[in-house]
């Protein structure tokens, strides 16, 4: 069905793809490729919201060579109006005679529309090219549009004996400057950051990209149930990206503080047991477009996301030191294991070293062996 230029091309797409990932978000990242057998005559990737799609780019570098080539497309052409026209029109426009796409859009507004429109036009279409790496691609945009919730990434660092602060809260810096830098990146690629109002009353946070430009900040998301939130914080001051503030609070003297600040907004999560409930927290931020958050906080906040079962991946850093019985741990969770069930077997999918430090990449195990993980 594909031959070796098939796989080739489509390598070519999915890794134009991934150059946008620190700005495409909501929309899902997207590579294509024009090609005249095993000549490239346009490629482009999706740079950022509203602006053209990777189709659009490719297909102008290719101009006149389009008519008559193949396209490939990481993700099904767009087939309806929004802030940009429907791809699949631009691709029957040019006249190439096959797309290749590694996956459909799942997008309800898509969802094989696009496919069928350029069948329609007599273009040869097929489907499902290197689709488990496509997948990975866009699990935020996957997990928002099919599970109705963002892809949850905890981010944790810890002592040799898996301690994050000293008895006194003291944390600063456990790992070294190498494990840092990469924090960056995993809040860069992140549409959100999630944290517990105990980190920002410790720590007094700031949450963004600091370590190189990107064309968009993660908005910032803070889970404070009795609205305790320091208007003087960075996370209130800070006008670089939106903060989110989920809180249980109801009087609206107090909210109306924080509005005042025109990219706070606040969020009304149901209440579960005195405390936010994580799954309309998770549903409400799928809802506003947020599709891979990264959640830095405290153990108990972190505890939380475990025990709830909401926790897809986690990115431990992990430090060659020794912090003792008495400093505080990773996660605070139920005394009896058994409660967790499934949801306490992980599997490590990667480990590097980074500087003095080791980097852990975990996703629980019940993923692992499922064919129909969004991370397949």
């Amino acid at each position: 069905m594909f031959d070796a230029t098939d796989i080739q091309m489509m390598q070519n797409a999915l890794a134009l793809a991934w150059q946008g990932r620190f700005s495409t978000s909501p929309n899902p990242r997207v590579g294509c490729v024009i090609a005249r057998g095993s000549q490239v005559v346009g490629q482009g990737f999706h740079i950022q919201a509203g602006g053209p799609h990777a189709e659009v780019h490719a297909l102008r570098q290719a101009g006149a060579l389009a008519r008559s080539a193949t396209a490939y497309v990481t993700l099904e052409p767009c087939s309806h109006y929004g802030r940009t026209p429907p791809c699949a029109k631009g691709l029957i426009e040019a006249g190439v005679t096959r797309v290749v796409a590694a996956m459909t859009d799942p997008n309800p507004l898509v969802a094989g529309k696009g496919l069928t429109m350029l069948e329609a036009a007599g273009i040869e279409v097929q489907s499902g090219l290197l689709e488990n790496e496509a997948r990975m691609l866009n699990r935020g945009f996957l997990s928002r549009i099919e599970r109705g919730r963002p892809f949850v990434r905890l981010k944790c660092a810890a002592s040799l004996d898996g301690k994050t602060a000293l008895s006194d809260g003291r944390s600063q810096w456990i790992t070294g400057a190498e494990a840092r830098a990469d924090v960056q990146i995993l809040r860069a690629e992140s549409c959100a950051v999630i944290t517990g109002i105990g980190t920002v009353l410790a720590d007094n946070p700031q949450l963004n990209v600091r370590a190189f430009p990107t064309l968009r900040q993660p908005a910032r998301i803070i889970l404070d149930s009795r609205l305790q939130t320091p208007l003087h914080s960075h996370l209130v001051q800070d006008d670089s990206a939106p903060t989110l503030i989920a809180t249980l609070e109801t009087d609206e003297g107090r909210l109306n503080a924080y509005r005042r600040y025109p990219h706070i907004s606040i969020l009304r999560p149901s209440e579960n047991h005195g405390r936010i409930d994580l799954n309309d927290l998770l549903r409400q931020l799928a809802e506003r477009g947020y599709g891979e958050v990264l959640v830095e906080a405290g153990a108990r906040l972190a505890g939380a996301f475990l025990e709830a079962a909401l926790a897809d991946e986690i990115v431990l850093y992990q430090a060659p030191k020794i912090l003792g019985n008495q400093a505080r741990g990773l996660f605070a969770l139920p005394e009896n294991p058994a409660a967790l069930n499934e949801t306490s077997a992980w599997q490590t999918v990667a480990v590097s070293v980074l500087g003095n430090d080791t980097k852990w990449l975990m996703q629980p195990a019940r993923d692992i062996r499922s064919e129909n993980d969004i991370n397949a």
